[in-house]
């Protein structure tokens, strides 16, 4: 009994005296202020890069390859100063930095841009303003910061990708919708204070929550034990989306009985942004509630909840701005004194989350997550089936209609008409049913809204594993089930007390063949009604090696994809007779759609020295297109790619959406300079676009989907990033992103049509239905559109140590082009109705009409600034921005318009004193700001 309890001291002294013979660096990190522990600081030596984060005690430990000698450790955590701490290091010696301190940096301009981006550019809804800043703001990368915050307004999209190409997540649950890929923003809109412990890997780095996308992973933590004990009052003013914000927040930190609370309520409001009559009318709330259990088991529940409201505002011809200047908005019109918006978005979709987390043992933790989000989106607009187009910007309103044939006087008329009044005329809206309630018709005029309301469960482990000192493993496996029903619902009767018939003004065949004569009033749903159902699951597995000269990484996963359409009504345009027997193409369930998608990705860090790294990452994903982009015409029928009026064509299939990503990147930090000079390509192929138009032409009229399939696109390119510390209080930094972002190929087109008016009608009285005819789309080398190719920034900051700060910028954009129409691009647009050419066809005037239209190049400049006062444990202070100081009038996205969409139409309206249908477009904001109060606590 001796001899083992001899034996077990000895093997206890030897552990001891080997760790005490290591090279180790440990210390712990606290609030300057309160002096609590700070969890995920980030410690990092700058000589070798590397870095750790601190423990939920803010403890951290270097114990494997530290290097000897004089060194820095860079202490950073998102909303405090970073400080930098020199040390020395001996051999087998421990060097213990115990209380390091960090303060609040009240100078920090993350608030502000946040709460610009989420509020207003990531919560529209048009394609000219998808991007993926809010994937970047918490980024301490020079170059994706100033895409965030400079380049965001002009709808600059990095490496020319969409948002969809990028995770967010919310406590290692995915948030990207599975309807059409991208993030909804507005779910946890105006709870900056809650949403600021973010963690976000780039490019294909690896994320130790995901697999991700070709534009990296942020993960969200709401953990409630992670917030600093305190709270902050806010107070900010604006033109740009709303004019009034008030936030709340307290957090209790961790306390003795294992328990923690955070808290927030918030609200934004404001009659008007900066376009007309777009009110913003936003709550949010949130509570996050943590128990320790013990020291290996925690609970956390998180509830978000962000009802919101807000007026949107129309894209609009050059003619339309000519005459009612870049702030004019068609959807609006005054009723009894006030200004009301014809169209409103509305999302309430509350998130709940339960969430546990599992430390095995000190190198190993399994967390396990529970999701549920449920609510509805609406947006709404005007039915007119029985009465005029009620849109002021209607092309038979403008002067353009008049002088195409040559009529000045009615030119002249219209011109005056629409200068003068120019909005929506509720009260002829009011009057035309008050005249059809006499006649006993139905509503001339309806308000509806476009809702899809989502039930969607998310399921998730993932495990995070340090294998020894070199090895990291991380694993995950995940379920979403959505269910997500769709239709249209009557919200306003505008007067009218004889409701309106559910009947396809085009076609007149019913939209429920089972209830043909059903008569809707306010609260009813009509024109549409069907479920979409939803399944994925999907797992990844991944190692990450870490050693003195390189980091390496590999990961792969695998998905599995199943959507299926279950239409509630029978639709009259989807009923054909075939051999005396009747085929319907809308009621039921229609087939389920498989999808099985792959990824593998690997990459490696070379630290050539401390202060010189190359980075470099490829990967190859297969995925399943987005519900959007896989259903041609879900609110009428169970069509999608290659499925034309419920006959499978031969000749298209639908397939997983295939991309290729390389980048590689030159590295340089030092105490002075940090730059990165990074090149990047991305091909994407067998991309789905499917896009709903109204045709007007010499070969077409009617309502009609484009269907896109098969496309490539090339995505290549430069970025570069470089921030210079050039005194203590004042830093340079610049930015740039040169890119060439083209289709690759000549794609698969269709169009369909849900009504017989879709036809063609030519001289002689010829007429031939060319709906679902398939052919090419010649877009090889056109431009993918989406915000400027070619962006730079150049500015500076000046934070003095008395707590005032000033910064300016002046950003360069160019390359920016106009979203080009596939249809007109097509076999269909140099074809007459026999299948020859026109024989007037010249292909000079017709490549001059085909040409893409290109933005002009333009200069925008921000300025911020700030102050803060400490008083006692108490910090207030104060921030403001003006962007677009010198308001320069920019186009920052737009689109041709399909009406006119053969030769003939074209020229004719292009060689017209002004085009009746020329392209719609986006303009960024003039000069504006944005001002914030706040006191935290």
């Amino acid at each position: 009994m001796k001899k083992k309890l001899l034996i077990f001291l000895f093997g206890i002294f030897s552990m001891v005296t080997a760790f005490a013979q290591q090279t180790i660096i440990k210390g712990s990190v606290k609030d300057a202020v309160t002096f609590e522990p700070l969890p995920d600081v980030t410690i990092t030596i700058e000589e070798t890069n590397q870095s750790t984060q601190t423990t939920p005690k803010g403890e951290f430990l270097f114990s494997s390859n530290v290097p000897l000698g004089e060194q820095v450790l860079k202490v950073s955590k998102l909303g405090y100063a970073t400080k930098r701490y020199p040390i020395v290091v001996n051999s087998l010696q421990t060097v213990n930095i115990t209380d390091m301190t960090l303060e609040f940096d009240a100078s920090s301009s993350q608030d502000l841009f946040t709460i610009t981006l989420s509020d207003d550019e990531l919560n529209d809804d048009t394609s000219g303003s998808d991007n993926i800043s809010g994937l970047l703001s918490s980024s301490l990368d020079v170059f994706q910061r100033t895409a965030a915050f400079e380049f965001s307004s002009s709808f600059f999209r990095v490496r020319g990708l969409d948002s969809e190409n990028g995770s967010v997540l919310i406590n290692g649950i995915e948030m990207n919708k599975i309807y059409d890929g991208r993030p909804q923003w507005s779910n946890w809109g105006g709870l900056n204070d809650m949403a600021r412990n973010q963690e976000l890997t780039t490019g294909l780095t690896p994320s130790a929550y995901n697999f991700g996308g070709v534009l990296g992973t942020t993960n969200i933590n709401t953990r409630a034990s992670n917030y600093r004990k305190g709270g902050q009052i806010t107070y900010s003013s604006s033109d740009r989306s709303y004019t009034n914000r008030t936030m709340v927040s307290y957090a209790t930190g961790l306390m003795k009985d294992g328990w923690s609370m955070a808290f927030m309520l918030g609200r934004r409001w404001g009659n008007e942004g900066y376009q007309d009559a777009t009110f913003y009318d936003a709550n949010s709330f949130f509570a996050s509630i943590e128990k320790k259990i013990n020291d290996k088991h925690s609970i956390n529940f998180t509830s978000i909840y962000a009802p919101n409201r807000r007026g949107k505002s129309s894209p609009n011809t050059q003619e339309v701005y000519d005459l009612k200047g870049v702030k004019y908005n068609e959807y609006w019109g005054f009723q009894d004194g006030e200004k009301r918006n014809s169209r409103v978005k509305e999302v309430e979709e509350p998130i709940l989350m339960l969430n546990h987390y599992w430390d095995i043992s000190k190198k190993t933790s399994l967390n396990t997550n529970v999701g549920y989000q449920f609510g509805k989106i609406g947006n709404s607009r005007l039915e007119y089936a029985g009465g005029a187009n009620p849109s002021p910007a209607y092309y038979q309103k403008l002067p353009s209609y008049f002088l195409f044939d040559n009529d000045l006087a009615g030119a002249y008329e219209a011109e005056q008409e629409f200068l003068n009044n120019g909005q929506i005329d509720w009260d002829r809206i009011y009057d035309a049913n008050l005249t059809n309630n006499t006649m006993g018709t139905n509503a001339a005029y309806v308000l509806y809204e476009d809702r899809t309301d989502d039930k969607q469960l998310i399921l998730n482990t993932i495990l995070n594993s340090q294998i020894n000192q070199n090895i990291i493993v991380n694993a995950s496996v995940n379920y979403k089930q959505l269910k997500s029903e769709n239709f249209a619902e009557i919200n306003d009767l505008l007067g009218s007390t004889t409701g309106v018939l559910n009947v396809d003004s085009f076609s007149q065949k019913p939209f429920d063949v089972n209830n043909p004569n059903q008569v809707a009033f306010q609260g009813d749903r009509f024109k549409y009604n069907y479920n979409l159902f939803a399944n994925e699951l999907s797992g990844y597995a991944q190692a990450q090696f870490k050693y003195n000269k390189i980091d390496f990484y590999v990961s792969s996963s695998l998905t599995k994809t199943d959507y299926q359409r279950e239409g509630l009504y029978k639709n009259g345009n989807q009923i054909t007779i075939e051999n005396g027997i009747e085929k319907d193409n809308s009621y039921g369930k229609g087939d389920k759609i498989e999808f099985t998608g792959i990824g593998a990705k690997a990459g490696f860090t070379y630290k050539i020295t401390g202060k010189h790294l190359l980075d470099v990452n490829a990967g190859y994903i297969t995925q399943a297109p987005s519900i959007r982009n896989t259903y041609t015409n879900s609110r009428e029928s169970h069509d999608y790619i290659g499925v034309i009026n419920g006959v499978k064509n031969p000749n298209i299939n639908i397939t997983e959406e295939k991309i290729t990503s390389f980048d590689a990147s030159y590295i340089f930090r030092s105490p002075i300079v940090k730059a990165r000079l990074t090149g990047f390509y991305t091909k994407i192929e067998d991309a789905n676009e499917i896009a709903f138009f109204f045709v007007q032409g010499s070969s077409a009229t009617g309502f009609i989907q484009e269907v896109l399939t098969g496309a490539e696109k090339r995505h290549i390119g430069g970025e570069f990033g470089i921030e210079a510390q050039v005194t203590p209080t004042i830093k340079l930094k610049g930015a740039a992103s040169v890119g060439d972002y083209t289709y690759n190929n000549n794609p698969t087109f269709y169009s369909t049509s849900t009504s017989e008016d879709f036809i063609d009608v030519q001289d002689g009285g010829n007429i031939i239905n060319t709906s679902g005819k398939t052919g090419v789309s010649y877009l090889k080398n056109y431009k993918v559109a989406g915000g400027p190719q070619t962006a730079y920034s150049i500015g500076f900051e000046y934070r003095d140590p008395d707590y005032w700060w000033f910064g300016a910028t002046a950003n360069f954009f160019g390359n920016t082009y106009v979203d080009v129409s596939p249809k007109t691009r097509s076999d269909f647009f140099y074809k007459d109705y026999d299948g020859l050419p026109f024989n007037d066809y010249d292909e000079d005037i017709a490549r001059e009409l085909l040409k893409q239209e290109k933005f002009d190049d333009y200069m925008i400049i921000n300025l911020v600034g700030g102050k803060s006062w400490k008083i006692g444990d108490k910090y207030v202070g104060f921030f403001a921005s003006v962007g677009n100081l010198l308001d320069k009038e920019h186009k920052t996205g737009g689109y041709e318009q399909a009406r006119f969409s053969d030769y003939r139409a074209l020229r004719d309206d292009v060689n017209s004193p002004i085009r009746r249908f020329g392209s719609k477009y986006w303009y960024g904001r003039g000069a504006n700001y944005f001002v914030n109060f706040y006191l935290r606590f």
